[in-house]
């Protein structure tokens, strides 16, 4: 049985990403059949619940106060809009309703903070796990949105911490570092994982990594994205990610987050099917299942339907963590 670590280095993480990639995709399948169905993909549904006119500087990110990128910004959704929304994805086939609200971090005791709160029960009440991001969180806040049945936090540590400076510098890497332990102390699962091709070297990914898996516990699930330039933004002119790398970085993020849900996540629309499958191989078991993601675009519904068939591919829904029923495979929605 393959062991949870949480002492690895940069140079150990290399070691495993430059592997042949049939060596690493094998030794990463392998692990990925010790604690995950083979053949099932959890499907989740994000939901920009408030957005734009953020005050951070992130270089990648269109909701930025601080760049033209012709987006609207669209103040806090009403609470039965959001639910309308999580009920249309989990009959669509989604088990988790992630939402996400363009922040640096909520207000305590404020309308908007209850009605996020509101949010969060109302998605437990559908019978779906939640998930939110909304910035850097304190305990207290952390905690109400535990009681609130939240499911899972998402807050992407996004690079390296020697490459973080070059991409944010409204927040430290500290910081972010400081969200996730409050989210994990609150009982909350933690979701975070990072970008590729923000100009960074390979070994940021692979300290982006590390820092990850040596967190105890390590992340519940850690996204995987490609970055999606948007013209405005100071990223816009980057090349795209290489569908080889982004299969490398599944599969060590695999190896190294054993027991992790490994989500493709942004740039998914501008991988072909085939190097979507690769990254499944290579241990991907959740993706981000609608239209839109935040305000970039994602494959359609039936796309990726058709795709997950072929493939002969189920629908996973996670391990639940009230009773400790293992995860379990079921047939895609119709």
């Amino acid at each position: 049985m393959t062991e949870t670590r949480h002492d690895w280095t940069v140079e150990q993480a290399r070691a495993l990403y430059e592997l042949p990639l049939t060596e690493l995709t094998f030794r990463a399948q392998t692990v990925h059949r010790e604690f995950h169905p083979p053949d099932a993909v959890q499907l989740c549904t994000l939901l920009s619940v408030k957005t734009g006119s953020c005050p951070e500087d992130c270089a990648y990110c269109p909701q930025s106060a601080r760049y033209d990128t012709g987006l609207r910004s669209q103040r806090l959704l009403d609470v039965d809009e959001v639910l309308e929304r999580a009920a249309q994805a989990r009959d669509a086939g989604a088990s988790r309703f992630c939402m996400g609200a363009a922040w640096r971090g909520p207000k305590s005791g404020s309308a908007q903070f209850e009605r996020v709160l509101d949010m969060v029960r109302g998605v437990r009440a559908l019978g779906m796990e939640a998930c939110a991001t909304l910035g850097m969180l304190d305990d207290a806040q952390a905690t109400a949105l535990a009681d609130a049945g939240l499911t899972a936090y998402n807050h992407n540590l996004d690079t390296s911490e020697d490459y973080y400076g070059e991409i944010i510098t409204t927040r430290t890497y500290a910081d972010r570092l400081d969200t996730i332990r409050r989210v994990s102390n609150a009982g909350i699962s933690v979701c975070s994982g990072g970008i590729i091709g923000l100009g960074e070297a390979e070994d940021d990914r692979l300290a982006m990594l590390v820092t990850l898996a040596n967190l105890d516990p390590q992340p519940e699930s850690v996204p995987i994205n490609a970055l999606v330039p948007v013209a405005g933004t100071p990223l816009a002119d980057r090349a795209p990610v290489d569908p080889i790398e982004m299969a490398r970085m599944c599969a060590t993020a695999r190896l190294m987050l054993p027991r992790a849900l490994v989500r493709l996540s942004a740039g998914r629309a501008e991988l072909s099917v085939e190097a979507q499958m690769l990254c499944f191989v290579a241990g991907a078991n959740s993706i981000f299942f609608g239209d839109t993601l935040l305000t970039t675009g994602n494959p359609a519904r039936d796309k990726d339907l058709a795709m997950l068939r072929a493939a002969g591919m189920r629908a996973l829904d996670p391990k639940d963590r009230e009773t400790g029923a293992p995860a379990r495979a079921r047939p895609l929605p119709a």
